[in-house]
């Protein structure tokens, strides 16, 4: 039984896990390095992370510089953030890229709140699947004989109680992002 527990809760975790780098990448009027992690960019012939081919800094709160450490990849650089969906123009002055963000309206706002709703409602979704493949495991067992009613019934609560937990963390980081976004 404890192993289902112990599972239950490394599934869970990563949803949770999941929906931080979700919501990272998810653009807020400010600017954050993290927006890049998801870029890619063609370093001879490999598809490799931005930030493992350029030094990328924010000096300022609306601005991200990147620096890349072979200036041949400028333009590959500059190629993949314009294939992205960060709808944001490179600054290219043949030595480093700078991304400046403009200020988000109140539309763009609205979207991206609705955005990070979504991607936590997809996070609570996950969670209670992975409640119910531990239920039913923990009924298998029941069945089989290898554990007791009462402890499957023990079990049962204490998913639950993890349940509500991680739901409840979702939500925390929901409410955060929203805040973040609607901040001017």
């Amino acid at each position: 039984m404890q192993q289902v527990l112990d599972n239950c809760e490394n599934k869970m975790m990563k949803s949770l896990e999941s929906l931080s780098k979700d919501f990272s990448s998810l653009r807020t009027g400010r600017a954050s390095a993290s927006l890049l992690d998801k870029i890619r960019v063609d370093y001879y012939g490999d598809e490799t992370p931005i930030n493992q081919v350029a030094t990328i800094s924010v000096p300022e709160a609306r601005m991200i510089v990147i620096q890349p450490w072979d200036k041949s990849l400028l333009p590959a650089i500059e190629k993949a953030i314009l294939k992205s969906d960060l709808g944001l123009p490179p600054n290219n002055d043949g030595k480093l890229l700078r991304l400046n963000f403009p200020p988000l309206n109140e539309d763009r706002r609205k979207q991206l709140v609705k955005s990070a709703k979504a991607n936590a409602e997809q996070a609570r979704v996950a969670i209670r699947n992975v409640r119910r493949e531990a239920m039913d495991e923990l009924k298998k067992m029941q069945k089989s004989s290898d554990i007791s009613e009462d402890e499957q019934k023990e079990g049962e609560a204490k998913i639950q109680k993890m349940t509500d937990s991680y739901i409840a963390q979702v939500s925390s980081l929901a409410d955060e992002k929203e805040k973040e976004i609607m901040e001017i």
